[in-house]
């Protein structure tokens, strides 16, 4: 279903997300770092370039996303111990870095993780509140966990792509896909999640990317949100959705001089398990 190259296209609006998350993760000295829903792996590395002491795993169940995280792997990879199929691939450059084919839903870890990361992944997980409690859970003691969603549901490239799916022209077609969920708001993790034991900080930013190209909030959200819909298409109707698509998503979100303009909505969470 998912693409590495093209959701790697937009891999630094993609990024600052993440960064402004773990600017907040208070952790100096963690033996064991999760990612979970790494993607193709590129933001997981810089975990472990931060922590390079620390056993650092990514976690995906896409083996798509998989295959390219294990790119950074270079010739003399040594491959830990373990099925080839859901085993992790170790760099000789980053000792402790990994990447591991699994369901995040039902990773469960070899040990008590001191810090647990999820960067845009929860709005595809069913009842994902109730997971983000099991993860404080298992948090190590004075463990952390930090997680960012997209809050932008309520945006023209949604509501575009539902009230499509919905139509007389794709209803058929589309009625058994799950497009990605609303996430909550700030307020309401940090409810949830203090009530799991844990220190809260928890807030939200709009960032307004500038992008390039002749159509490109079409080509950013073929590489995330549209990815159920073209999975159950064949090629002509997938071609067909698109060309609607762009239209409608490029009169949404007109070209301007310096570029098309992309308001995104984020919400973050870090949660600090109390000692």
């Amino acid at each position: 279903m998912w693409d590495a190259t093209l959701y790697l296209r937009f891999g630094g609006e993609r990024a600052r997300p993440f960064f402004d998350l773990l600017a907040r993760v208070g952790a100096e000295m963690p033996r064991y770092v999760i990612d979970m829903g790494c993607g193709p792996g590129n933001l997981t590395a810089t975990l472990a370039q931060r922590w390079p002491s620390a056993t650092v795993c990514g976690v995906d169940n896409s083996p798509q996303m998989i295959e390219t995280a294990r790119q950074l792997a270079p010739a003399t990879a040594l491959r830990s111990a373990g099925s080839p199929d859901s085993g992790s691939v170790m760099t000789s450059h980053a000792p402790g870095l990994s990447f591991m084919l699994d369901d995040i839903r039902h990773w469960e870890p070899q040990s008590l993780p001191d810090v647990i990361v999820s960067n845009a992944v929860l709005q595809w997980v069913p009842d994902h509140r109730e997971l983000l409690v099991r993860w404080a859970d298992r948090l190590a003691d004075g463990g952390w966990l930090a997680f960012q969603v997209p809050g932008n549901f309520d945006q023209p490239s949604h509501v575009i792509l539902r009230e499509m799916a919905e139509s007389a022209r794709w209803r058929s077609l589309l009625r058994d896909v799950e497009l990605n969920r609303q996430s909550a708001d700030p307020a309401e993790y940090a409810e949830l999640l203090a009530g799991a034991g844990c220190e809260m900080d928890a807030w939200e930013t709009t960032y307004v990317h500038i992008l390039q190209g002749e159509n490109p909030v079409l080509e950013w959200y073929r590489g995330t949100g549209l990815r159920p819909v073209l999975a159950v298409l064949d090629a002509d109707q997938a071609a067909d959705f698109l060309t609607e698509y762009g239209e409608k998503i490029r009169v949404a979100y007109p070209p301007g001089p310096f570029g098309t303009l992309l308001p995104f909505r984020r919400v973050f969470t870090v949660a600090h398990r109390v000692t």
